[in-house]
């Protein structure tokens, strides 16, 4: 555990346990990988420009830059294989837990973990993007994970 982690781990760990649980009712994929977004947005307002964002979600470089090169793939994958609502717990965990790689995605197991909460951040990044007046809170207190992907106009290319 390297020291430039700690600060990102207490703020992540503070931010699920404390302000931002989750909430029972959210089983589908999709709503998991949005509050997990919303976790890495506040992370990204919290800790701003002093923490790279590859150390925020505890990626090396080369699996930050892996997400980055196939993040119109790995959204593809989601939607080829309906993943958005799925709701076994068994099937969508793999998309959020921490690992060497993600299974199914990448020929040779060189995926980066925990696709799912990458892919979520990345749509909530768009969302706000696309929503410029929205505050912080108000993206924290919404509930609704179609609404936060829908508001977004995700497509990666």
């Amino acid at each position: 555990f390297s020291p430039e982690y700690i600060v990102p781990r207490i703020t992540e760990t503070y931010a699920r346990e404390e302000l931002f649980p989750e909430l029972d009712k959210d089983r589908t994929l999709l709503s998991k990988m949005v509050h997990n977004g919303k976790i890495l947005y506040f992370m990204d307002k919290i800790l701003e420009e002093r923490v790279p964002d590859s150390i925020k979600i505890g990626y090396t470089n080369t699996q930050f830059e892996w997400c980055k090169t196939f993040e119109s793939d790995i959204w593809a994958f989601y939607l080829e294989n309906d993943l958005l609502f799925e709701t076994d717990y068994q099937k969508i965990q793999v998309y959020l837990s921490e690992g060497p790689f993600t299974p199914g995605l990448g020929e040779k197991n060189e995926s980066a973990p925990k696709l799912g909460t990458w892919t979520g951040w990345q749509i909530v990044r768009k969302y706000m993007a696309e929503n410029k007046d929205m505050t912080l809170q108000q993206l924290m207190a919404e509930q609704d994970a179609q609404k936060i992907l829908n508001g977004s106009k995700y497509k990666p290319k």
